[in-house]
């Protein structure tokens, strides 16, 4: 499972880095290609000389080697990795990681690294449980990092209670589980559709929706983090995903989508529908602006083609296909019923009255609705964090084992 995995490990100035050169030697003897970053208050609890020997690379300690005048390039590390384990996390260092401040060398890389985060703080009890440190626990998890839980015991103050950092094997086990995990749609094609479409009424104007697509590139992450072939057909919005199991197919209009899905449904394993695709466009675009010449303007509309209908006639019984519905009222009734009339093997019920759920929020809410009919209600939650309960439920329905990390 960690043949050949990158793993970055970066430890800051706490007790608990005495523990890390036996997390090295496990990964190590696990096949894992591991590499360390101390910060400067590090190298008063571990020397670099025992993690080189472990790992079998140089540490990383700041920006130049003093000595050559090398530059260590922490873009470079930052992207070399698989997944980036901070452990020890200090309550200094993870409030400088929830704040984005980039003053060691171990900062830089990490807000210049793309990969899987986990962080395993350490600190006295009382620093554990001040809120300021909870609240940057919460919004480290928020961005999709996992959180390794301090444990309870004796403590170097001599205090005992909470703020031990995980045992080394623990950490080790977490680590495998997360590859286990990300692996579990290796080998799949997965269709991913996101954010809006927009029809042009002339060369300036077009019928729109608050559709930012967040929600449908969080599964494009999620899915590419587990091992899929993602192809994300984005309609037009300021973000994006990068990844490098990622391709991205940027579109506007409903047309533009239609043709996209059409041509990568042809192949894929798994289809997820979650753009907010206009039902109408302009009977008639104008090649020119629109003057204003009258008080009144009547624009004449026609139906597009439901994407997600013609996806379900065209769906094949090696193919999973997944539908979103935004209602405003009767939503288990709607979604129900397409669900059943598009051929879909599960569906995903949004309400737009439920508070921090719908477009352009960073949380959603949501309820899976299967093809058995089966409803699993998922309270309120980072969208990455629902994204992972989508591919929970894809997972289920394909019969892939289900191990959660996050």
């Amino acid at each position: 499972m960690l043949h050949g995995k990158k793993i970055l490990i970066g430890i800051t100035g706490g007790i608990a880095a005495y523990k890390i050169p036996l997390l090295i030697r496990l990964l190590k003897k696990a096949g894992a290609d591991v590499q360390v970053i101390l910060t400067p208050a590090a190298l008063d609890f571990v020397t670099p000389l025992t993690l080189a020997t472990l790992s079998g690379h140089p540490v990383h300690i700041g920006f130049f080697d003093k000595e050559t005048g090398a530059w260590n390039s922490h873009v470079d590390l930052g992207l070399w990795a698989d997944v980036f384990i901070i452990a020890p996390v200090t309550a200094n260092t993870l409030a400088k990681i929830a704040q984005g401040i980039a003053d060691n060398y171990l900062l830089t890389v990490y807000l210049s690294a793309r990969c899987y985060v986990m962080l395993a703080p350490a600190m006295d009890l009382d620093m554990y449980k001040h809120p300021a440190t909870q609240y940057n626990i919460e919004l480290l998890k928020q961005r999709g990092h996992q959180l390794i839980a301090a444990t309870s015991g004796e403590l170097a103050s001599g205090l005992c209670g909470e703020g031990r950092m995980e045992e080394p094997e623990v950490i080790f086990n977490l680590i495998k589980e997360h590859f286990k995990t990300h692996q579990r749609f290796s080998g799949k094609k997965v269709l991913i559709s996101a954010g809006p479409t927009f029809e042009a009424i002339d060369p300036v104007r077009f019928i729109g929706n608050h559709s930012s697509g967040k929600m449908g590139i969080a599964m494009a992450r999620v899915f590419a983090e587990q091992g899929a072939d993602v192809h994300l057909v984005l309609g037009p919005t300021d973000l994006t995903a990068t990844h490098s199991n990622i391709m991205v197919y940027p579109v506007t209009s409903a047309e533009e989508m239609l043709d996209q899905c059409l041509f990568h449904f042809q192949d894929c394993h798994i289809a997820i529908m979650s753009a907010a695709v206009a039902d109408y466009k302009p009977k008639k675009a104008s090649d020119f602006k629109i003057k204003k010449n009258e008080n009144e303007w009547s624009l004449v509309l026609e139906r597009t083609t439901d994407i997600l209908k013609k996806l379900g006639e065209l769906k094949t019984e090696d193919q999973l296909l997944v539908g979103f519905a935004l209602e405003t009222d009767n939503g288990t009734s709607n979604a129900l019923h397409k669900l059943r009339s598009k051929n879909l093997d599960l569906i995903v019920l949004n309400v737009l009255s439920d508070a921090g759920a719908g477009f352009k929020h960073d949380t959603n809410k949501v309820t899976l609705i299967d093809k058995n009919e089966q409803q699993t209600e998922i309270p309120l939650k980072p969208k990455k964090a629902i994204a992972m309960d989508i591919s929970d439920a894809v997972a289920h329905l394909l019969g892939i084992s289900n191990n959660k990390t996050t």
